[in-house]
């Protein structure tokens, strides 16, 4: 596991970057806030695909390979299965870790 992923997680959550949750992330990404979108590897497939759909051209789209209870323990929040990295350097060293994780 990309514990660096996590920690980064972690950091835009306290930087307050972070929306979490369906109606937090679905709003971020409908007002433009939203950078990117992550989905945990536990989300249902209809969820999965919701995000995957709604982001198309404007934000980039991952499913983690974290559960639910790994990302929502990195962030000091309950568990979510999505969430917006709202911050555009942020996402994109989130997006750097998780590349060099695969």
């Amino acid at each position: 596991m990309n514990d660096r992923t996590l920690n980064m997680l972690g950091m835009a959550r306290r930087a307050n970057k972070v929306s979490l949750g369906h109606d937090a992330a679905l709003d971020s990404l409908k007002k433009g806030e939203a950078q990117l979108i992550l989905t945990s590897s536990d989300a249902s497939a209809r969820l999965c695909e919701e995000f995957s759909s709604a982001c198309q051209n404007s934000t980039k789209y991952l499913q983690l390979k974290y559960t639910m209870n790994e990302t929502g323990a990195c962030m000091g929040a309950k568990t979510t299965a999505v969430l917006s990295v709202n911050d555009k350097g942020f996402a994109d060293r989130i997006q750097e870790l998780l590349l060099e994780d695969d």
